[in-house]
């Protein structure tokens, strides 16, 4: 019985492929190098400016109530002395179309302003990177923390970090809430930890998603998952302010001792220190050209001109300037003639428009609304002293925070009048349902559908007045 034969074999010493496809670029931490300059102090005063009306606005009061809130199990929205209605969505569209044209006008102008210096995704990764700082200590000492095996100083380290940080996204889901729900009930409910479901959802929603973007991913929300990032590039022109590195002044780059002349040895400005690249909250060289992580934080900037300052080289080897002045070589007074080219004339006037009629609907915006609606199950009928009635429901919203009395008429036909009371009070910012008869003669009219008008008037201002159409049914 023959045996089988032996399988072929592969040769022991053929190379394997090492090569492993990935989705993923895998992530370097980066333990950025705190900076201090113009542009930095810049940054933490709008840290400063954004964070005291984020968390000081759901504490102020007005007329006895929360300044600004946006209560939505009243489905009103309090703006110190504006009260808001859902039929106000209008001015939300306004709004939200100003924000729009902002965000273009500024871009082309100045490129990434808001992402570098106002953005919340900036604000809080500044802050969660104070905290850590102050706890950890600089970029080496986070550096050599990490690589050091567990301690009880790093477990107390580490542990502090966290708590601050936690601390910080809890307190901040909590204001969030408090524009949607009163504070003074937020305030009740914290004592007792008595929470609704949506206020404990939303607290710590966003708190903990305030705690990965700005603690965890930092810059990976910048660069992954911003979409800003990615039409941004149509938004910018060769006249557009962005954060460049002067190759022509920088390069080749090169070490050298403080104080010699770059000429003497054939160099340019730049020592390749790698500072500018230390600083940056994403990870970029600026000197490898505009890339799409830039932020414009212009944390670089800071960090080259203490350099220069320290060599004893003029600042403005990385600086604001935009792609038509390195080519041309312009100063500072052809980039800003440059600035008001046909592009950002049209946003600005665009933007000037529309901000014009946001500020002139709210000026002429009504304090007083009236919705009328006929009675359907009493559409006309005829009743004692040959007189034909028609049933009305009228909604009076009183858009003013003080309580009103107005006056009703009608008019529109010969002889009509309103059956009962004429006067009703309509309470602070709230809306009132008035159901009323109107009687009008027989002869009075066509058989059909004929025009009337009601005219409500409030008695503390007779100049607020406001009439509303309606038809009036005689049965034929």
């Amino acid at each position: 019985m023959n045996s089988p034969s032996p399988s072929p074999q592969k040769p022991a010493n053929k190379p394997q492929d090492s090569t492993q496809d990935t989705l993923y670029a895998a992530r370097k931490k980066l333990y950025v190098r705190a900076v201090t300059g113009v542009f930095a102090n810049w940054r933490w005063i709008l840290v400063w400016l954004t964070q005291i009306l984020y968390y000081g606005l759901p504490w102020l009061t007005w007329n006895d109530r929360q300044a600004v809130l946006f209560h939505l199990t009243e489905r009103k929205f309090y703006i110190f002395g504006w009260v808001f209605w859902p039929q106000d969505v209008f001015f939300l569209a306004l709004l939200l179309i100003i924000s729009a044209y902002a965000l273009f006008f500024f871009t082309a102008i100045a490129g990434r302003l808001w992402c570098g210096y106002a953005c919340p995704q900036t604000v809080y990764t500044e802050i969660f990177m104070w905290i850590e700082q102050k706890i950890e200590g600089d970029h080496m000492r986070r550096q050599k923390l990490d690589q050091a095996p567990m301690s009880a100083e790093k477990a107390l380290r580490r542990g502090g970090k966290f708590l601050a940080w936690i601390i910080v996204a809890l307190w901040t889901g909590f204001t969030f809430v408090a524009y949607f729900s009163p504070l003074d009930e937020l305030l009740g409910s914290f004592n007792g930890f008595t929470f609704g479901p949506w206020e404990t959802f939303w607290i710590l929603f966003y708190g903990g998603f305030t705690y990965l973007f700005a603690g965890v991913l930092r810059e990976q929300v910048c660069k992954y998952m911003c979409p800003y990032a990615r039409f941004q590039a149509v938004m910018f022109d060769p006249d557009t302010l962005v954060i460049t590195y002067d190759e022509e002044r920088g390069e080749p780059r090169g070490t050298r001792k403080k104080g010699i002349d770059p000429r003497t040895v054939s160099k340019g400005d730049c020592i390749d220190c790698g500072i500018c690249v230390q600083v940056c909250p994403t990870g970029i060289d600026i000197r490898d050209g505009l890339q799409y992580e830039c932020i414009g934080c212009a944390a670089c900037i800071d960090a080259c001109d203490q350099v220069m300052d320290k060599m004893n080289y003029p600042r403005g080897l990385i600086r604001y300037s935009t792609e038509n002045a390195m080519k041309r070589h312009w100063g500072s007074k052809e980039i800003v003639g440059h600035v008001f080219r046909p592009r950002t004339l049209v946003y600005g006037a665009v933007l000037v428009l529309i901000c014009v009629g946001f500020v002139w609907g709210l000026a002429a915006r009504e304090p007083l609304r009236v919705d009328v609606i006929r009675d359907r199950s009493s559409l006309g009928r005829e009743v004692e002293g040959g007189l034909i009635e028609n049933v009305y429901r009228l909604q009076v919203m009183n858009m003013t925070e003080a309580p009103r009395a107005f006056r009703l008429e009608v008019s529109g036909l010969p002889g009509v009048r309103i059956g009962g009371e004429q006067r009703f009070e309509v309470a602070s910012a709230s809306t009132q349902t008035v159901t009323l008869q109107v009687l009008v003669p027989y002869d009075s009219g066509q058989p059909g559908a004929n025009n009337i008008a009601f005219q409500v008037t409030a008695e503390d201002d007779t100049a607020l007045t406001l009439k509303e159409e309606t038809t009036f049914l005689i049965p034929r």
